[in-house]
């Protein structure tokens, strides 16, 4: 046997094979980009359950996304030489393992059993309505606000003791009316979902107790991402009085991107600080990348101070050069890069799906995306907006949940709500207030006795005319072949046509509209058996589950052959053998900010941009084309751009970084590329 890191124990590597054995108490896995760590977590669990004698249902694995947990499930099943017992393991998202605490001890919190979970856009009517404004712009940042302040385990007098200014006081007092009202509708937001198991397991020792029993081993993936109040659920898990901790962190400090939504590298210090013997294994070595893309991410990463030192490398060879093209604007580099990634497949005879261009937002990919269809080139985004989730469909949904079931208490906040119809705030907190002594839905308070005395005549009668509406539609939910004509039934009487044309202006409220069409139209073709009529006739019920089921699986189909167009924060965690980084330009990458920002929050926002630009690069396999323009279109006119800083630091030998004119390619040099391309052999 050669001593190749591949040869031993199933191929892992040493530093691998120590962070999988290692069971003396807790243990941080610093795990580089492309480094294996998700092998790392799954080839533990395995050895916790075979080799270490733990019961399957007595491990947890936490990650950050519903995909993770899917593959991490999937993997550990291969592995076990019992698949079952891969269903009896915890492995979930944080917020997964907070709904299954909170359900199981809703009792403990004074919630119902049949709690609800709001989702962000039905907290951001709220917070609209407490602000009394109209303006987005504020009430995303007040709702940002509440919701750092609820990772940060900030209580409402607290936030309005550290206030800074009016602005933050107003916000902490909107704070205050918000959780108010959260807990009077028996309801509990995406923060609570970790911050109310957190503040259960502080006051309450039995139930801390009882989990910390139930789940003996914790293993924690993208650990730099965690939030102070995330970080906190870990401890609470795994610290008990003459009790070891047991529990495996996965991460890397320089993949850590996420602290605008509250997430702290400070985490990562913190756990030397809390549990003074951590075993800290690093895994250096890179399968992924080939030497030259490592060399430049290396380098860039290098720019910042360092928690851990750490250096990856790769036995891939040197690989293609990396190459830097500066272009004239933004549409130059669109088309450039179409054509470029057209010519290069057809050299390389690879896939499509091969490819992915990254940026750092949103609103550079239209131009990209022109190019990309006049090429013919396919092209999937991630990061995007899915259908699902415009505030449109969700409102014709919350009616058609609300036939499904009940007791869905944010679906009939929603519809009662949308479009107005008399129901306002105070209503609904009285409702909230009356269902929680009965422990019923807010649908069932609307019809129970003694509703009266509590609230005006002119209160009671549009709550009790817009139940008897759902009901009627409810009696006939069940009928198949009916979809279509209750649809349309339930259309015509909600009136939503009037009410997006009296909310938005002209344009916005026509393309509202035609998107509600054409979610109706296919949901009534559903309805009726498909296009082609060859699936059984499905009642509304049928197709409201279909469509819950839908929106929860998004993005679960094949991937088709096509390029990923994504944000940097979207791409983290994939890897392609070809990537396209665009836009790399002081402005944007780094992103500019907040100009009146403090020094040293520019400091600390300059080096997570650092690490946008090294997660950016180490998703590229084989070949890394970046691309910056020396103007671009901003408004209607050309701004001057600037190189980023960040490709200086990539240190690249002067014959990488090309210079432009030998890169641009025209039809006519196309045209002879190609011809030469097809006269000399192929190359893999």
């Amino acid at each position: 046997m050669s001593s190749s890191p591949h040869s031993s124990s199933h191929g892992l590597n040493a530093p691998q094979r120590e962070a999988i054995k290692y069971m003396d108490g807790p243990c941080l896995v610093l795990a580089g980009a492309g480094s294996g760590k998700t092998r790392v977590i799954t080839q533990k669990i395995a050895h916790l359950i075979e080799d270490c004698g733990y019961e399957a249902r007595h491990v947890a694995a936490l990650t950050f996304t519903n995909k993770a947990a899917l593959e991490m499930q999937e993997r550990i099943a291969k592995l076990l030489k019992e698949p079952k017992q891969a269903k009896q393991l915890t492995v979930s998202t944080f917020h997964s393992l907070g709904v299954k605490i909170l359900r199981q001890e809703a009792k403990e919190l004074g919630l119902k059993d049949r709690f609800s979970i709001m989702d962000s856009d039905d907290c951001f009517s709220l917070v609209q309505d407490m602000a009394i404004t109209t303006d987005k712009q504020l009430v995303r940042r007040i709702q940002t606000a509440i919701s750092l302040w609820k990772n940060g385990l900030i209580d409402p007098d607290a936030a309005l003791n550290q206030a800074k200014d009016e602005d933050e006081a107003q916000a902490a007092r909107i704070y205050r009316s918000y959780v108010a009202t959260l807990s009077a509708y028996q309801a509990v937001d995406f923060d609570d979902l970790i911050r109310l198991p957190v503040e259960l397991f502080r006051g309450n020792e039995a139930v801390r107790d009882k989990w910390q029993r139930k789940l003996r081993y914790l293993l924690v993936d993208e650990y730099q991402d965690t939030n102070t109040c995330q970080y906190e659920l870990v401890k609470l898990l795994v610290t008990g009085i003459g009790k070891k901790p047991m529990f495996t962190a996965v991460g890397d400090d320089d993949q850590a991107i996420y602290a605008w939504r509250g997430a702290t590298i400070e985490n990562l210090k913190q756990l030397q600080v809390d549990f003074p013997d951590l075993k800290v294994v690093k895994l250096e070595q890179n399968y992924r990348s080939s030497t030259r893309i490592l060399q430049a991410a290396n380098s860039v990463i290098g720019n910042n101070p360092k928690l851990f030192e750490k250096s990856l490398w790769s036995e891939h060879g040197l690989g293609d050069p990396v190459k830097v093209l500066g272009m004239q604007d933004d549409d130059q580099e669109a088309e450039q890069i179409a054509i470029m990634l057209s010519a290069h497949r057809f050299e390389r005879r690879a896939k499509f799906s091969d490819y992915a261009i990254l940026y750092r937002g949103n609103h550079q990919s239209r131009v990209i995306e022109q190019a990309l269809r006049k090429e013919r080139i396919p092209y999937t985004i991630s990061g995007g907006q899915s259908f699902f989730d415009r505030a449109e469909i969700k409102d014709i949904i919350s009616y058609l949940r609300l036939v499904a079931n009940q007791d869905d208490d944010p679906a009939f906040i929603r519809a009662v709500t949308t479009p107005k119809r008399g129901v306002g705030q105070s209503t609904l907190e009285t409702l909230g207030a009356f269902a929680g002594q009965w422990q019923c839905s807010l649908f069932e308070a609307v019809f129970k006795g003694g509703l009266e005395s509590k609230l005006a005549e002119r209160q009671l009668t549009p709550l009790r005319e817009f139940g008897n509406f759902i009901n009627q539609l409810e009696a006939h939910a069940h009928r198949e072949g009916q979809a279509a004509s209750l649809l349309e039934d339930m259309m015509k009487e909600i009136n939503y046509e009037a009410y997006l044309y009296d909310n938005f202006d002209d344009r916005q409220a026509q393309s509202k509209w035609q998107n509600v069409i054409d979610f109706t139209t296919w949901l009534k073709e559903k309805g009726s058996g498909g296009k082609d009529g060859n699936d059984p006739e499905k009642s509304l019920l049928d197709l409201t589950q279909m469509v819950a089921l839908m929106t929860m699986l998004e993005g679960k189909d094949e991937e088709p052959d096509a390029v990923r167009m994504s944000t940097l924060h979207a791409s983290k965690g994939l890897e392609f053998p070809h990537v396209f980084l665009v836009g790399v330009e002081e402005g944007i990458l780094p992103h500019k900010g907040d100009p009146d920002a403090p020094i040293e929050t520019l400091g600390a926002r300059i080096e997570e941009e650092r690490r946008l630009m090294y997660v950016g690069i180490t998703r590229a396999q084989r070949s890394l084309h970046v691309s910056w323009c020396k103007k671009r279109k901003r408004a209607r006119e050309h701004v001057h751009c600037d190189i980023s800083r960040f490709i200086k630091e990539m240190k690249l030998d002067e014959g990488d970084a090309v210079p432009t004119e030998d890169e641009i390619i025209t039809p006519q040099s196309r045209l002879a590329n190609l011809k030469a391309l097809l006269q000399k052999p192929k190359v893999a």
